[in-house]
């Protein structure tokens, strides 16, 4: 895929969880998405070896794939905030200590400093349509919902309904595999940040 992409100024998205990276390429003039997919690093590690090990083992395969793309005009890279509203600390302090691991990834590999989006902002932006009123009568994100809704899935639903090309994973019963919810929020995060900065 890397190879057949020209070598046109590019936007690339990436939402990380430690399990999972999503990843999506689009052409910045034409704002055509290029490239919707998932990096889920697995390095080999003894279940008792040091967890930052583990996040640096995983950094470096994401740095990998991300060489494959080196020439091929990445001028701008979207991070998604990680959330850090977790009851667990612990989580938090990974998921923050992998994200700047992927950051220096990021600067190394293609000499871009990565800008960040907060997950709110970047759904509000991309999608407005899904700011509507809650039963409070305030304008608000997903207000014209249930509150027990799946917003991961609302937001894979937009962008399936935006790129109706994309063959989505599916486990063997049938449901949507994890990592669709990583690709779609990446998409998410280009869109609402290049929307807010009135780029598109």
């Amino acid at each position: 895929m890397a190879k057949s992409l020209k070598n046109s100024p590019k936007v690339l998205g990436l939402d990380i969880s430690t399990k999972t990276i999503g990843w999506a390429l689009f052409d910045i003039k034409t704002q055509e998405l290029l490239e919707l997919t998932h990096v889920s690093p697995r390095p080999k590690v003894d279940k008792d070896e040091d967890k930052i090990k583990e996040l640096l083992l995983k950094s470096e395969i994401f740095a990998e794939k991300l060489k494959e793309y080196k020439n091929l005009g990445i001028v701008r890279v979207i991070i998604e905030e990680p959330l850090l509203n977790s009851n667990n600390v612990y989580t938090v302090g990974t998921l923050m200590r992998y994200n700047t691991l992927i950051c220096k990834e990021v600067w190394d590999v293609l000499g871009v400093i990565p800008e960040l989006i907060s997950t709110y902002n970047a759904r509000k932006s991309a999608f407005p349509e899904l700011v509507q009123k809650n039963d409070n009568n305030k304008f608000v994100l997903f207000g014209g919902y249930p509150k027990n809704a799946d917003k991961k899935e609302i937001i894979w639903q937009q962008v399936a309904k935006k790129e109706p090309q994309i063959t989505w994973l599916y486990t063997k019963n049938n449901t949507l595999k994890k990592e669709n919810f990583d690709m779609s929020d990446s998409y998410t995060c280009v869109l609402g940040y290049m929307n807010t900065e009135k780029i598109w």
